[in-house]
């Protein structure tokens, strides 16, 4: 997968005179004991990460974390102190004021907590105003911008000033604004926070609609775990400036890696979070002949695949044991249940009738594995961290 984004060992210091705090920090000082000893603020500490074309990568902390210092760095609202900032490759730090004006019109876009929408422009000049700084016609411009408006069901709002809409419909204006320039990196900070729940609930959704159609690569900045969960494919968990945690939300879940994560995963319903993929079990080749094959447990029932790995049935535990002892695949019961490897247990659970075995196949209707009652409720009742997974990232 190609990084879109790299952040490698960046650092930003809150202070006229930089080399002590930052000889500090390399020497193992923390961001309190830089403040004690210099007075020196430190926003980010040696932060590195990587984020990849089409992710949708959370950043989330407390308050006072780093994380919107992060998102300030990478467009230079704010001036790294050290490190790199890689777009494509190519590192943004160095760059002069022309060719960051460049890179802020068509390659990085920002969506705002407070939609920092021009009150006095009607909502079609508000989305429109990233394209005339650019310098597009006129004509092309406001095409656009109504093309997106109504990508983001604001057709009919167009010719309204900001303050007729809603909270929830004057921040689709500024998503909108930021994807009628189609730059390739979108970055939102604390976008939907001020928002109502039940309107944050239905822009997280609309979000997630947009990047199924347009996947975009987005840094969405919050300090919401739940919405962290609910959005991200990936997940970086600051503290005090530092990078504590980077991973997929199921890892993050299931290995915290410190008391400060783990604090933040000790309310999350894990049967909307986890996947049939994250509990099933591979089986074990049985039987191999002409007709197909034979998966299943040792001692217990089985699926028999044809020969393209399609599941064609299943065979209760005794005619997978006379299959084991004869060598013969018996005609196989239908009576059985399939589900995507990404469907969440909570749904995975209702479709789990009368014991049928449940098989997990993929959109060719390949068999990839099985699960059972056990397997889904034991990963939802799940709580004990487990040691950190080889590539993921722990302080």
């Amino acid at each position: 997968m190609t990084e879109r984004l790299q952040i490698q060992n960046l650092y930003k210091i809150f202070s006229s005179t930089l080399r002590p705090a930052l000889e500090m920090l390399a020497k193992g000082g923390n961001k309190n004991e830089v403040f004690e000893k210099l007075g020196a603020v430190v926003g980010l500490n040696n932060v590195s990460l990587s984020v990849p074309e089409g992710a949708m990568y959370m950043v989330m902390g407390l308050s006072g974390s780093g994380k919107s210092t992060l998102a300030r760095c990478i467009n230079r609202l704010n001036e790294p102190s050290g490190g790199k900032i890689l777009l494509d490759g190519r590192d943004i730090v160095p760059l002069g004021e022309e060719e960051l004006r460049e890179v802020r019109r068509t390659r990085i876009s920002m969506v705002f907590q407070h939609f920092a929408l021009l009150p006095n422009k009607r909502v079609i000049e508000n989305v429109e105003f990233g394209l005339k700084l650019r310098g597009i016609a006129p004509g092309e411009r406001r095409r656009r911008a109504e093309e997106v408006l109504s990508v983001v069901g604001l057709g009919r709002w167009g010719y309204h000033f900001p303050h007729e809409l809603s909270g929830g419909m004057r921040q689709r204006v500024g998503l909108a604004r930021a994807l009628a320039t189609d730059a390739d990196i979108l970055i939102m900070d604390e976008a939907f926070s001020a928002l109502d729940p039940l309107i944050r609930t239905e822009m997280q959704d609309e979000l997630l609609r947009l990047q199924r159609t347009l996947n975009k690569t987005i840094l969405f900045i919050t300090h919401d775990f739940q919405e962290a969960l609910k959005l991200g494919t990936r997940i970086a968990i600051m503290s005090d400036g530092e990078l504590v945690r980077e991973g997929t939300p199921q890892s993050i879940v299931l290995e915290p890696g410190s008391d400060y994560v783990a604090a933040f995963t000790r309310e999350v319903d894990r049967a909307r979070l986890f996947d049939a993929r994250s509990v099933m079990r591979p089986g074990e080749p049985i039987l191999q002949s002409e007709r197909g094959a034979l998966i299943g447990e040792a001692g217990g029932a089985g699926f028999v695949l044809d020969r393209d790995g399609k599941v064609l049935g299943t065979l209760d535990a005794e005619a997978c044991g006379q299959a084991r002892a004869g060598g013969e695949i018996a005609a196989p019961s239908g009576d059985y249940v399939s589900v995507p490897p990404g469907a969440k247990l909570l749904d995975v659970a209702r479709s789990y009738r009368d014991g049928r075995p449940i098989a997990v196949v993929d959109d060719d209707g390949k068999f990839m594995g099985s699960l059972g009652a056990d397997d889904i409720l034991a990963r939802i009742s799940s709580t004990t961290p487990k040691p950190a997974s080889v590539g993921e990232h722990h302080a």
